[in-house]
């Protein structure tokens, strides 16, 4: 078999590509669209309509997605805003999906 065959190209995540990555294990700050409380912790699930974020007080608390924005801190260090709206959809789906700039 050829070596360069098994070769996989690896996919980096930057802030152009973010909305169409997986957001498990990524720390992550929510900011809610109106008032509240700021939530600080690491993604450690996601559904539909809902983020599950791990605080950092061992507390495990569910966010929907389309009432807050992100504030994403990636592998590198910089840090991306993202709009709670644009993340709405089953996490596969939204791989697939063609987004507009947000």
């Amino acid at each position: 078999m050829n070596p360069s065959f098994l070769v996989m190209r690896s996919r980096t995540l930057t802030p152009r590509n973010l909305a169409r990555h997986e957001l498990l294990g990524l720390r992550a700050r929510a900011k809610p669209l109106k008032g509240g409380f700021t939530h600080v912790g690491e993604i450690v699930g996601e559904t539909r309509n809902m983020l599950k974020m791990l605080m950092d007080d061992g507390r495990i608390v569910s966010l929907p997605k389309n009432a807050y924005r992100f504030i994403f801190e990636l592998p590198s260090g910089e840090k991306v805003l993202v709009d709670g709206r644009v993340l709405v959809g089953r996490p596969e789906e939204r791989l697939k999906r063609r987004l507009r700039r947000w």
